[in-house]
């Protein structure tokens, strides 16, 4: 495409916008996420001198064209939705405006870093809801889909609410909490489970998590309780117990007995194990005494839905209103902006979607001003920040769409300017 567009020197203003065209049967709302790595890569997107010659090489292109690509940089606008933000169908998250080129080659990669942090944060703060307070930890990076996407997952579920990640390097990157525990191997390389034991708890000695489940889980755990009182008296602490396999219910409430029977009722229990919004739910609902919860693989990839509906699409070229009519993938024209308006107990009440000329609507304007020739306004909040801002918005969803269940359709209503719009687009030229 940026060939035939060089070719026919084709490089006007264009307007694109990210959105998702439908929610997932399995979705109330959905969470704006990955916008930080989306602008770190339309500032440091650049042609290497290495990629320059392979495309001049590789037969495909001019070598004027290539030639072209040489001093590429973006150096357009961005409005967005602040991460962490709910929304919904057809409401776009992200705008793009610039020249023609710089805005159709960022395409894929917009999508790819917008979907999927979207994508696991969505999934994750359902945990957080059926969680009620309990501790959730990030355990997902053995069967993510690659490094990125681990790396990534830990850092969503952060942005949704998770309290941290066993992930080290995110806690480099983004100062996640982290959170450790042992995996089976360390027990079995051991003679004896209660020397395992001691020897993690030795080397961890301002908090341990010991893993219970490696042969007999009760068993295991009658036989910690002489221990966390003899290494206790050094000042050798053992905080928690993790379960990883079973019957967590029923496990859990036995181990809590033996534990408190043996005077360690401090002591925490943590689960994990194939655990996501379903499983929390019913463990929480059958008050099984379980403190926290490790969550991997099925938030990881979203398994229930594992992918959205999403599109960038052109919405306006040179000035002139766009509109993609295809059947079933209609797209609303121009450039939109989304107004959410609140109850007087400040929870969500309706959006409308309308052009961004509109001055007749109330409530507060979503997609906010991000990027100016091709650099960022101001400072980009913090993981931290952000994260404070999402368990707010989260605050202010209305009740029933904060159940695992469907809900009734929130509000969102397309404003007359804008259906006129759409009604006035036809197809270009």
């Amino acid at each position: 495409m940026l060939q035939a567009y060089f070719d026919r020197g084709m490089n006007g203003t264009a307007v694109f916008e990210f959105f998702v065209r439908k929610l997932p049967e399995e979705r109330n709302f959905l969470v704006a996420a990955g916008l930080e790595q989306a602008l770190d890569y339309l500032e440091e997107a650049r042609f290497s001198d290495e990629e320059l010659e392979w495309l001049r090489n590789c037969g495909r292109f001019h070598p004027a064209f290539v030639d072209s690509l040489a001093d590429w940089r973006f150096s357009g606008a961005v409005d967005a939705m602040p991460e962490g933000t709910p929304f919904f169908a057809n409401e776009p998250i992200l705008r793009v405006v610039a020249p023609l080129r710089e805005a159709q080659l960022v395409e894929s990669r917009l999508i790819n870093l917008l979907h999927f942090q979207t994508l696991v944060a969505s999934k994750a703060v359902r945990c957080v809801f059926a969680a009620r307070g309990r501790r959730l930890v990030d355990f997902g990076l053995r069967r993510s889909h690659g490094a990125e996407a681990a790396l990534l997952s830990a850092r969503a579920s952060y942005l949704a609410g998770f309290d941290g990640t066993s992930t080290v390097l995110a806690g480099l990157r983004w100062g996640i909490p982290l959170y450790g525990t042992m995996a089976h191997s360390f027990i079995q390389a051991h003679d004896t489970e209660l020397q395992a034991f001691e020897h993690f708890a030795r080397s961890h000695p301002a908090g341990a998590t010991l893993l219970l489940d490696t042969y007999d889980t009760e068993a295991a755990a009658s036989k910690l309780v002489g221990l966390a009182h003899r290494l206790a008296g050094e000042g050798v602490i053992i905080r928690a117990v993790r379960l990883d396999s079973g019957d967590l219910a029923a496990h859990a409430r036995r181990v809590r007995l033996i534990f408190d029977e043996g005077d360690l009722a401090n002591l925490a229990i943590f689960a994990s194990g194939n655990l996501d919004e379903f499983a929390i739910h019913d463990l929480v609902s059958a008050a099984a005494p379980i403190d926290g919860f490790g969550v991997g693989t099925r938030m990881n990839v979203a398994a229930d839905a594992p992918y959205l509906d999403c599109a960038y699409k052109l919405q306006e070229y040179d000035g002139q209103p766009r509109r993609k009519r295809s059947e079933g993938k209609a797209t609303w024209p121009g450039r939109k902006q989304v107004w959410r308006r609140y109850d007087d107990e400040g929870r969500m009440a309706g959006d409308t979607l309308t052009v961004v000329e509109d001055g007749t609507q109330a409530g507060e304007p979503l997609l906010l001003p991000i990027m100016a020739d091709g650099k960022r306004v101001g400072a980009i909040p913090t993981l931290d920040a952000a994260r404070d801002y999402a368990i707010r918005q989260f605050e202010a969803l209305p009740a029933a769409l904060r159940h695992l269940v469907p809900a009734p359709p929130y509000p969102v209503t397309v404003a007359p300017a804008l259906q006129a719009l759409a009604r006035a687009t036809g197809e270009a030229g």
